[in-house]
């Protein structure tokens, strides 16, 4: 009898360590994007598949895999005391510009859509470093942000410029792929992070500047892709090139548009089953959303990352650690404008860049970051209840 009641003791000692602790409300909209993305992804899909004699659930069991490996690794994340992360951060920031190289490298990394980011991986499936160097540049960085190694309670100019440079190196290998929009992201959380570390306000400043001219100046040079400059045309004009780079954008708009109040039904979207949007199941999956649920799903849809940024915001208030409040900072700056830049794209008031809608969008990389991401706010709000 004392064995039994010693299992059962362990049992419940194990779930509580699991998942006591965690943020409820944050967990229910994460949750609730992963079954509506599910719902999105297999409706963006379905019936064009079938149509055309192939698996119509073909992408919704890669999407739930994707998820399932997702959130084993967000519960990963939340079982280690994220504060014990300061020791392996230089493994983690390595490993993270081990993938941004070898992803270069001919015949082992692969290009799509005018991009060499990712990796192959047998049985189909495809990992892209970029999406994971998020997680190793934040650590990195709040690591040397918040380890004052002086009396003043804010990051000397010596601790700024180190975590730039932990920074610049992914993103110029970035740069090279060449993949703009996990740029621009990483980016904002940068200065997101250095303004938030108490650092001089001229550091931001500067950043923005630097970012500004460099933008213009890599137009100028030719540095930016072809197809890029062209992306940019048709978010100012996109009447200037209606069946090339402003297709996508026009297809987009009108998909968008149809769904009116209450959208035409889940999988009942003309536009969506006809296929007028490409990469619909991936970067514009918005574009389903809008179709088929309408302006209220939409606006559901935004008020639960709402929901997410707030709860970031508080957790990071709450910190009572430099450490956990800079990786909450990038988390939440880096969720904020991805979120802004994807259905920003999509309704055409940002430029098309290529980043998928956290939580929603198929692909295997960019779930796997985004879960762990969540695990990391997780993990910091548990342990200032503990």
């Amino acid at each position: 009898m004392s064995l039994i009641n010693q299992r059962q003791g362990f049992r419940r000692t194990v779930g509580k360590n699991a998942f006591w602790g965690l943020d409820p409300i944050l967990t229910v909209a994460v949750g609730l994007l992963l079954f509506i993305g599910t719902l999105l992804v297999y409706a963006a899909t379905r019936d064009w598949y079938a149509a055309n004699g192939l698996d119509p659930e073909y992408y919704l069991k890669r999407h739930v895999i994707n998820i399932m490996i997702g959130i084993l690794l967000a519960w990963g994340t939340t079982v280690i005391d994220y504060r014990s992360l300061r020791a392996y951060t230089p493994v983690v920031w390595g490993l993270g510009v081990i993938g941004l190289t070898a992803v270069l490298i001919p015949g082992i990394g692969s290009e799509v859509n005018g991009a060499q980011a990712w990796i192959p991986l047998p049985g189909g499936f495809q990992i892209q470093p970029a999406e994971l160097s998020k997680i190793a540049i934040i650590v990195g960085m709040s690591m040397l942000l918040s380890e004052y190694r002086h009396e003043s309670d804010a990051p000397t100019h010596r601790d700024v410029i180190q975590a730039l440079l932990v920074a610049a190196i992914p993103v110029g290998l970035i740069l090279l792929q060449p993949d703009m929009g996990t740029v621009f992201i990483i980016s904002i959380a940068v200065v997101a992070m250095i303004g938030a570390s108490g650092a001089p306000s001229r550091w931001v400043v500067g950043l923005i500047l630097v970012a500004l001219l460099g933008g213009f100046g890599a137009t100028k040079l030719g540095v930016i892709n072809d197809y890029q400059v062209k992306r940019l045309q048709s978010f100012v004009d996109p009447n200037s090139d209606a069946l090339g780079a402003g297709y996508q954008l026009r297809q987009a708009r009108i998909t968008v548009g149809s769904g009116g109040l209450f959208g035409t039904g889940l999988f009942e979207g003309p536009q969506t089953n006809g296929r007028f949007v490409p990469e619909q199941q991936t970067d514009f999956i918005f574009t389903v959303a809008g179709e088929q649920l309408g302006f209220v799903g939409s606006g559901f849809i935004l008020l639960l990352y709402l929901t997410i940024v707030m709860r970031a915001f508080t957790i990071a208030r709450r910190s009572t650690d430099a450490f956990g409040r800079m990786v909450c900072v990038g988390v939440l700056s880096w969720f904020a404008f991805q979120t802004f830049e994807n259905i920003g794209m999509t309704l055409g008031l940002m430029p098309m860049t290529g980043v998928p809608l956290p939580f929603l969008s198929y692909g295997g990389s960019s779930m796997f970051a985004n879960l762990i991401g969540f695990g990391l706010l997780q993990n910091i709000y548990a342990k200032q209840r503990g």
